[in-house]
């Protein structure tokens, strides 16, 4: 496998690009949601971990729609990445009209937002951790339209849709995916 994709080398381009500790403790989280994803169906964990690491990377410099995620294409091109790679990445963001084409695009799209919703689930909890979050408290405040507000429930069950599952076993991938990863979050 590339070289492009090893974690030292998608870490770096990530930090380059994001200085704010809570956009890259998000990439983190995505990151290890996609490891467990492409763990569970048997894909690259390298190239789905990358994938996840990198997804968000341009968003601190380029905040606006269009500019994010189309404007870290441009770079990932530059850097060599393939283009099916910087495809997927466009295809996590519904307004690029990218179609999610393969397994890893249909994944990344699934953990991106509620990987963040999980973790804000986390920030609310006595102890804050991860671990202590469960499915039903997840689905709870999901109901609750004011908290982390920003949070696309839509495109969460679109997310699960996608890849055939119920809500509730995507919410358990990712709860899971986030506590080997719960230290690297401070979670």
């Amino acid at each position: 496998m590339s070289d492009l994709y090893r974690r030292e080398t998608t870490l770096a381009l990530l930090h380059e690009f994001t200085r704010t500790e809570s956009l890259r403790r998000h990439a983190y989280a995505v990151e290890a949601a996609m490891k467990a994803a492409a763990e569970r169906t048997g894909n690259d964990v390298e190239y789905w971990s990358a994938v996840g690491l990198l997804h968000d990377f341009d968003y601190e410099k380029y905040p606006e729609a269009p500019d994010h995620p189309f404007e870290g294409a441009k770079i990932l091109r530059e850097r060599g990445y393939p283009e099916e790679f910087v495809r997927t990445i466009l295809s996590h963001a519904s307004y690029t009209e990218v179609p999610r084409e393969n397994d890893c695009a249909k994944w990344l799209f699934a953990v991106d937002e509620l990987s963040g919703f999980c973790m804000a689930c986390a920030m609310v909890q006595p102890d804050r951790k991860i671990a202590q979050v469960k499915v039903k408290s997840v689905r709870k405040k999901l109901k609750k339209k004011d908290f982390a507000a920003k949070v696309n429930r839509q495109e969460i069950q679109e997310g699960a849709d996608d890849l055939g599952m119920e809500r509730d076993e995507l919410i358990e991938h990712v709860l899971n995916a986030l506590v080997p990863a719960s230290e690297e979050l401070g979670l």
